[in-house]
C-alpha cells in the first residue's frame, strides 16, 4: 500500500520569489516562508519563540501565480509536500533544510494586516498544481 503526507504551514514570506524554467519549459518557482511558534508565559516563565524555515516550491500553474502575487512579507498558507535534507554547511558544520512543494497556497494578507485580508489580486484560492516533473535534474536552482 503507498503511503501519503500532507503538510500544512501557516507564516510570512522571507523573500521574494525566485521564478525560472526548466530546460524543459516547465515554469518553477521557491521562496522561503518563517513560521513562528510562541509558546511559555504562565506561571511567571517567559514567554518565548522558535521559528522554523520553509523554502517552498512551486511548479507550472502555480509557480506562475506565486511570482505574479507572493511577496516579501505576505502571510501564506502552504499546503503540500515535505523533505528534510541534511548536509555540511560551508563551514564543515552539520545543517539542515526544511522542502515544501506546494500543492495549493492561500494568501493571508500582509505581515501588517490583522485582519488576515487577502492581499495582491484574486481571491486567493489557486487550483491544485500538478507534481513535479519526474527527472529532479531538470531543477534550474
Amino acid at each position: 500500500m503507498a503511503g501519503w503526507s500532507q503538510t500544512i504551514i501557516v507564516g510570512n514570506v522571507g523573500r521574494d520569489v525566485n521564478f525560472k524554467y526548466t530546460q524543459s519549459g516547465v515554469p518553477v518557482a521557491d521562496f522561503s516562508v518563517a513560521v513562528t511558534r510562541r509558546f511559555g508565559g504562565r506561571d511567571g516563565a517567559e514567554r518565548q519563540e522558535k521559528t522554523t524555515w520553509y523554502r517552498v516550491t512551486c511548479w507550472r500553474n502555480l509557480a506562475e501565480i506565486a511570482n505574479q502575487y507572493v511577496r516579501k512579507g505576505t502571510q501564506l498558507m502552504v499546503v503540500g509536500t515535505v523533505e528534510a535534507s541534511a548536509y555540511l554547511d560551508k563551514a564543515g558544520q552539520p545543517a539542515a533544510t526544511i522542502e515544501l512543494t506546494a500543492d495549493n497556497f492561500q494568501m493571508l494578507g500582509s505581515r501588517g494586516d490583522g485582519e488576515g485580508r487577502s492581499s495582491g489580486g484574486g481571491n486567493g484560492d489557486y487550483d491544485y498544481a500538478p507534481p513535479p516533473p519526474d527527472s529532479m535534474g531538470d531543477i534550474p536552482f
